[in-house]
C-alpha cells in the first residue's frame, strides 16, 4: 500500500505554550475539582441532618490542615473557573480574539483567582476571629 502525502496532525511541539492554553485547561480541571467539591458538600450537609457526633467529625476533618488545604483548593477552583467562565463568555459573543487582548485577559483570570481566594479566606479568618 502506497503512502499518501498528507499533512501530519500539529502536535505540542508545534505550539507555543501560552496563557491561554492554561487558561483552557485548567477550565476543565476546576471544573472537575469543582464536581469533587460538590460531593463534599454533600457529605457536610448529609451530616448537618444526621446528628450531632457525625457533623463534629466531619467539621473536625474540615478544620484540620489537610481539610483546610482541599477547601482552600475548592475556593480557588471556583474563583478560577468563574473567572474562565465570564472570560469565555465574551469569546462566545465574538469578542476577546485578539491575540494581545485574548493573552491578557486569559493572564488576568490568574490574578483574579488568586486574589478573590485570598480576600475569601482572609474575609473567613476575619470573621472567625482568628486574624
Amino acid at each position: 500500500m502506497a503512502q499518501a502525502n498528507r499533512p501530519l496532525s500539529p502536535h505540542l511541539q508545534v505550539y507555543r505554550w501560552g496563557a491561554h492554553m492554561a487558561v483552557s485547561i485548567l477550565h476543565r480541571a476546576t471544573g472537575s475539582a469543582l464536581a469533587f467539591g460538590a460531593i463534599l458538600l454533600t457529605w457536610w450537609l448529609v451530616a448537618l441532618a444526621t446528628g450531632h457526633d457525625y457533623f463534629s467529625t466531619v467539621q473536625g476533618f474540615a478544620g484540620s490542615w489537610f481539610g483546610r488545604l482541599i477547601l482552600f483548593g475548592i475556593t480557588f477552583s471556583l474563583m478560577q473557573h468563574l473567572a474562565s467562565g465570564i472570560r469565555h463568555l465574551f469569546m462566545d459573543m465574538g469578542r476577546l480574539y485578539d491575540l494581545k487582548i485574548n493573552t491578557l485577559t486569559a493572564k488576568s483570570t490568574f490574578v483574579f483567582s488568586i486574589v478573590a481566594t485570598l480576600g475569601i479566606w482572609y474575609a473567613a479568618y476575619k470573621v472567625m476571629g482568628v486574624l
